[in-house]
């Protein structure tokens, strides 16, 4: 009863009692409507929006002029609102965007972690409230991967770590990439608590550590997903850019003979959702897809490559690896587009699930497999063009690289002496050049090679005198190393080595070392 007021706050509701027998085909209807006062409810004067998305998460119908739509629904269905450009919609008092009505007149199966209450009958009216919100060409998203806490405690590292440094950065809205708990979906709302302090809209994606493990099957592996954040898959607008939201974990429940387990895919339903939601929008514009599990693993991503080739513009968000890499979406991956695909798998807020030495804070430094650190990152858009940049936690915005080099070296070992530079968000586009002392820059190799530093803590872990905290997870080869070698017989003395790269963007950053030649 509690969710269902929830709604009611939300949308402007008016209850029929003259359903067919549940769990039959019925049609919902209603209005989308200019929200004037903002109170969530139609009141008189408030005029209805014409030609406005709205879908029941496989058709999508457009509203009439006088703001109304009718739609089929059974009785387990999310109505929700394609948020259009230069409109918003309603936020809860986490800033979680409520743009959807859940219609489940039986709840949820009862599962663990408990799902939706029963809605009740169809309203006679499903209404959505929008009001009028400036949005430019040129805005910026905040996009966590993982955030997974396992605890209260691992929230507040969350806290500590990254979203204290987060708030006041500017920003339209941010994204969780899924993974927002870890097995734990009595996390989501003080997750949420959490995140909300960042004080923009935020929106949040399925991860496979989401779901009712105890669910049977697909259809209800999603209920506390539901209750909390709403559709598991959903699309809106914003500036000029169309963001898609998919849900791309299908969950196996157990049998007698085989464990319950997940893999990637959409399912038929969620594949048409995203085929006639692509029919709708013009060509030329930008679309962005989110997900968890990155787009390569999706089952029916030759269906999906083949409805997103249709658009010259397109960008996919992932997490789920712990890892920061871009994929640039090729034939050997079924993409059949002339130009590959960009898919950027961003790096998880919780890095290795908050794994690692504690510093002198008590925040365990949780270094990715990769070597790179924990953090977030940044991607900005300006029409159909856009831009990302990484940002490490608890470390200033120009921290995007270590270099790994010997404290000292013999002059006459110098020519054989490797420098690793692990360029944190870098990819086969970079550039990445190194100079010792004042000589010329010189281009380094990129190299698939484990992150010395990572391997050091590992070796440490194995020792007599282990660090503190939880260890780190296995270690694997860094897709965004490169490899320089020394000059050949310096004199000696104490020299910078200076490391510079460009990334695909056009942007620049530097890192330096100091080592002394003997």
């Amino acid at each position: 009863m509690q969710r269902i007021c929830a709604i009611a706050c939300i949308l402007s509701v008016t209850c029929w009692t003259g359903l067919a027998d549940q769990g039959q085909p019925a049609t919902a209807s209603g209005v989308v409507f200019h929200d004037s006062n903002r109170n969530g409810v139609r009141d008189p004067g408030e005029d209805g929006l014409e030609n406005i998305r709205v879908s029941n998460g496989r058709e999508i119908v457009l509203t009439n002029q006088n703001g109304g739509y009718r739609l089929p629904v059974d009785d387990d269905t999310i109505l929700f609102v394609i948020k259009p450009r230069g409109w918003m919609t309603p936020l809860s008092e986490l800033n979680l965007p409520r743009f959807y009505y859940i219609h489940k007149p039986n709840g949820s199966p009862k599962l663990r972690y408990p799902g939706v209450a029963p809605t009740g009958p169809l309203p006679k009216s499903i209404d959505f409230p929008l009001y009028p919100h400036k949005e430019p060409d040129r805005f910026r998203v905040i996009v966590f991967g993982d955030t997974q806490p396992d605890s209260i405690e691992d929230i507040n590292y969350l806290a500590h770590d990254v979203v204290e440094e987060v708030i006041g950065t500017e920003a339209a809205f941010g994204f969780t990439l899924g993974d927002l708990v870890n097995n734990r979906p009595n996390l989501f709302e003080p997750l949420s608590r959490t995140v909300a302090h960042i004080g923009l809209p935020w929106y949040n994606v399925l991860g496979n550590h989401d779901e009712n493990y105890d669910s049977p099957d697909d259809r209800h592996a999603d209920e506390s997903f539901e209750r909390v954040y709403g559709p598991s898959y959903y699309s809106f607008d914003y500036g000029a850019v169309h963001f898609i939201v998919l849900d791309d974990v299908i969950w196996h429940g157990a049998t007698k003979t085989e464990k319950g387990h997940y893999t990637a895919g959409l399912g038929e339903q969620q594949l048409a959702f995203v085929r006639n939601d692509l029919a709708l929008l013009p060509k030329e514009q930008l679309v962005v897809l989110t997900m968890h599990i990155p787009i390569t693993q999706i089952r029916e991503r030759k269906e999906l490559f083949g409805l997103l080739a249709q658009h010259p513009h397109t960008l996919s968000l992932s997490a789920h690896t712990h890892i920061n890499q871009h994929v640039f979406v090729g034939p050997k991956h079924d993409w059949p587009g002339n130009a590959p695909h960009h898919h950027m798998n961003v790096a998880a807020a919780c890095g290795c699930w908050w794994r690692g030495a504690p510093d002198e804070s008590g925040l365990p430094h949780a270094t990715m497999a990769d070597g790179a650190p924990n953090g977030w990152t940044i991607v900005a858009f300006s029409g159909h063009q856009y831009s990302a940049e990484f940002r490490a936690a608890r470390r200033p915005a120009n921290y995007q690289m270590s270099i790994y080099a010997p404290e000292s070296v013999a002059a006459d070992k110098a020519a054989q002496t490797e420098v690793l530079v692990n360029v944190f968000a870098g990819s086969e586009r970079s550039t990445v050049e190194m100079r010792f002392g004042n000589g010329d820059w010189v281009e380094l190799e990129r190299v698939a090679r484990e992150d010395p530093y990572f391997a050091a803590i590992k070796q440490a872990e194995e020792g007599e005198r282990p660090p503190r905290g939880r260890k780190l997870p296995r270690i694997g080869k860094s897709p965004h190393i490169w490899r320089g070698v020394l000059p050949a017989n310096p004199r000696p003395g104490t020299y910078l080595i200076e490391v510079r790269t460009t990334d695909m963007f056009g942007g620049t950053h530097f890192g330096r070392r100091i080592i002394r030649i003997e």
